[in-house]
């Protein structure tokens, strides 16, 4: 399945309190496995810096990644990014496949 990442960046308000982070990242995490129950999470992430939370994860296509995306959204993140995401072996093998062009 192709890896994404998902680049979140959380309003506020919702990180006032931890009693309130915690229970809207379980009700988003609960919506998400509902209707996109194909997701494997692989890691997740507190971040320093201009998103909050780092998500990885496989998702079975493109439009189920939108779908977690738009759903981050709907959960009140200001911004929600995913982006896809390639192991390095595999990146060095395309290099390889492309050979030197000089």
């Amino acid at each position: 399945m192709p890896t994404y990442v998902l680049m979140t960046k959380l309003d506020p308000a919702t990180m006032k309190t931890p009693e309130g982070r915690t229970a809207a990242g379980r009700a988003w995490k609960r919506r998400v496995d509902s209707l996109c129950p194909d997701v494997r999470w692989l890691a997740h992430y507190s971040l320093l810096g201009p998103y909050d939370y780092i998500d990885i994860y496989e998702a079975p296509d493109q439009q189920t990644a939108f779908k977690v995306s738009l759903l981050s959204r709907q959960a009140g993140a200001l911004a929600a990014e995913s982006w896809p995401a390639l192991e390095y072996e595999k990146h060095l093998a395309i290099l390889e496949d492309l050979g030197s062009e000089g």
